[in-house]
């Protein structure tokens, strides 16, 4: 259980010390942006690992009983969750979380129009629809930690966003987007512009999503997703 709490330790560390404006810039000035970025990822990625191999090293101290439709939950949901997380990573955001850099000559991305935090709701909802399936102590820290993250990573990056923009610029560009995934094309502020990149990019989302849910996630968690089926 220690090495599972320090690993989740230094994991919001390292996603809420570097995004710090001040710890950003210097970071960038001495390093570069692209060398940040990758440095960043690489280090996110080891921490991911990290907290897998650790979770799986944890005692299992149960909450509630299984049952199949916990799993229809997560199986249900990573479709939308891996959408916005491949897709919002690919395109250039200037209001929230991207690997592309922020071009203010680029307009707004069809996933922008959908939401302006597409990467932060994928590990919501990622987060989020993985609480069901795994009723333990240690799933319900690890999971409810990300999603609490993730849903205050939403005012925080809007927060700097206005800093970085100033705020009529900020709102100039905000105006036709919504926090909440969808409310502003629902209500006339904003049009998705189906592009081959934004089909091509979909079209990716699914194939890995397949990938993961027939043979990815048993081959790196240990755990068949769909073994509540009886496959």
């Amino acid at each position: 259980m220690i090495n599972f709490l320090l690993a989740i330790g230094c994991f919001l560390v390292a996603h809420l010390v570097p995004p710090i404006p001040a710890v950003r810039s210097r970071l960038i000035a001495v390093c570069g942006r692209r060398a940040y970025i990758f440095g960043n990822s690489s280090l996110s990625l080891a921490l991911l690992v990290w907290i897998v191999v650790a979770v799986r090293q944890a005692p299992f101290i149960p909450l509630w009983d299984p049952a199949p439709w916990q799993a229809a939950v997560s199986i249900a949901a990573m479709p939308l969750a891996l959408w916005f997380l491949l897709i919002g990573f690919s395109e250039s955001n200037l209001l929230s979380i991207s690997f592309r850099r922020r071009n203010p000559a680029i307009p707004l991305s069809s996933m922008v129009a959908i939401t302006r935090h597409p990467v932060l709701w994928g590990f919501l909802i990622w987060a989020a629809s993985h609480i069901a399936p795994n009723g333990d102590v240690v799933s319900l820290i690890l999971f409810g930690g990300i999603t609490a993250l993730a849903a205050v990573g939403m005012p925080i990056s809007d927060y700097r966003a206005r800093r970085r923009l100033g705020y009529e610029q900020w709102q100039k560009i905000a105006s036709p987007t919504s926090v909440l995934p969808f409310a502003a094309i629902i209500s006339g502020r904003a049009k998705v512009a189906v592009t081959w990149k934004f089909l091509l990019l979909t079209g990716a989302a699914i194939v890995v999503y397949l990938w993961f849910l027939f043979f990815g996630h048993q081959r790196l968690i240990g755990i068949n997703p769909l073994v509540w089926t009886g496959r």
